[in-house]
């Protein structure tokens, strides 16, 4: 639901780079040229914040409609 703080495979931090990265690919920037611009350089790091599907919202909204 919400980006991991630390790689579940190295521990590096890379929590504080998700909304950058968001923000920077939705201008349709290249998500290679993102991530090597932020210093993300590992592959198991790319991979937490390539394949990180932000669903917080839906599941509020499940939250709020109740059983």
């Amino acid at each position: 639901m919400l980006v991991p703080v630390r790689c579940f495979s190295c521990g590096a931090v890379i929590g504080d780079k998700y909304e950058e990265f968001k923000r920077r690919v939705e201008e349709n920037e290249d998500p290679k040229e993102v991530l090597d611009s932020l210093g993300v350089t590992r592959y198991c790091c790319r991979r937490m914040l390539l394949s990180h599907r932000d669903f917080i919202d839906d599941v509020i909204k499940l939250e709020e409609k109740g059983p």
